[in-house]
């Protein structure tokens, strides 16, 4: 009976050690996978904040650098989506030198990450001086998809429109 209870003890023993050495790996891997959200996430908008803090100053290529070739891209001025890296040089490098933000405010991001595949979205106050030397405020609703590619993460899709208050889009 001894030897049956010691057996009994020593299996139970083993299997609970077992059972916590799995509770911590998976609280470990929980954690790993928390702080590589965050990591990414982080990065994800930093790149954002790169290129829109190169935008302001008039260099639109912060921009063209972070677009995959493959990206696509809505925005209020075009009459369609615009497809590819080519595309999107022939709209943006004429604008180098000609853009002015004093400062802008990304509002309410969210990243919504899928492995490699992430959504930011956000809602942007670009700030300016008009040429009339009064202050302007253009507010913006952005979506980017980002996806990871040779380990950086680079924009697939772009989507920009105006924020307008609901009296300006209401018809008489």
């Amino acid at each position: 009976m001894r030897r049956r209870t010691r057996h009994l003890t020593t299996a139970l023993a083993a299997l609970l050690t077992t059972g916590l050495m799995a509770a911590g790996l998976a609280a470990c891997a929980t954690t790993y996978a928390a702080q590589n959200a965050n990591a990414d996430r982080d990065s994800i908008i930093a790149t954002e904040r790169g290129a829109l803090d190169r935008w302001g100053k008039g260099e639109p290529q912060g921009f063209l650098d972070i677009y995959a070739p493959e990206i696509t891209y809505f925005d209020p001025m075009q009459e369609r989506r615009l497809d590819g890296i080519d595309a999107m040089k022939k709209l943006l490098l004429p604008l180098t030198g000609k853009i002015k933000v004093d400062r802008y405010e990304m509002i309410g991001t969210k990243v919504q990450q899928y492995g490699d595949t992430a959504v930011l979205s956000y809602n942007l106050n670009s700030h300016a001086t008009a040429p009339d030397g009064k202050p302007r405020v253009v507010r913006w609703n952005s979506t980017v998809v980002y996806v990871r590619q040779d380990g950086r993460w680079r924009s697939v899709h772009s989507h920009w429109s105006y924020i307008r208050p609901l009296g300006e889009l209401a018809t008489p």
